[in-house]
């Protein structure tokens, strides 16, 4: 009689794991089903920014971090009256060979000689911060810098809306690059990446790493 009633117990345990399980499987598909919805059409209004160096040694992430600082130097006030991403575009494919020159001046400057490939395609980024902004992982268009042999780490940003040019760890993205993705972003968009406070950062870094788990194995 006492085995049946512990059978008994593990059975209705088992019974309420696998329900507990169910809805929270549910729960999550919703939520993946509206992130994809939504994630789908703002990933097309996007430019991001892809850097990716030669190796992993020491020289070589320093050098790819000083190829960047240049970009984004030469980039930001071309880039930051920019009203569409066809306009961001079309000024980041006509400054392809100014681009690559200056990649290759800051490659040789400091004393190596690797080669440089530069243009926009699209790549595939993890889920990242930047300040207030979260954007979920998934295949995005970026002006994509590989150095060398490109096997080292790479590194990335929003080149528009111009998300490069703003403390991505800190606070709050100032007014004007606030402004310029909710002319670009639906409210629906807008309102899926965008964080008010370190909380919502974490809880929509934690949301769309599930969501980037769930992806991953179906």
């Amino acid at each position: 009689m006492k085995v049946k009633n512990i059978r008994k117990r593990i059975y209705i345990l088992i019974g309420i794991l696998i329900a507990i399980l169910s809805v929270t499987t549910v729960l999550i598909s919703k939520e993946i089903s509206k992130i994809e919805a939504c994630s789908y059409d703002y990933k097309e209004k996007l430019i991001r920014f892809h850097v990716i160096a030669n190796s992993d040694t020491d020289e070589d992430q320093e050098l790819k971090l000083k190829v960047r600082d240049a970009v984004i130097a030469y980039l930001q006030p071309k880039l930051e009256n920019s009203k569409s991403i066809e306009e961001s575009e079309a000024i980041i494919k006509s400054e392809y060979d100014d681009l690559e020159n200056i990649s290759k001046d800051i490659i040789s400057e400091n004393g190596y000689n690797y080669k440089v490939n530069v243009g926009l395609q699209y790549s595939d980024f993890p889920a990242k911060q930047y300040s207030s902004v979260v954007l979920p992982a998934g295949k995005y268009k970026a002006l994509k810098i590989v150095i060398g042999e490109g096997k080292g780490k790479n590194w990335w940003c929003v080149m528009f809306p111009p998300l490069c040019f703003v403390d991505d760890q800190n606070g709050v993205i100032d007014e004007k690059t606030d402004k310029k993705l909710k002319e670009v972003l639906t409210t629906e968009e807008y309102d899926l990446i965008m964080a008010k406070n370190k909380t919502e950062v974490s809880n929509l870094q934690f949301k769309f790493k599930i969501t980037e788990v769930f992806q991953n194995w179906f």
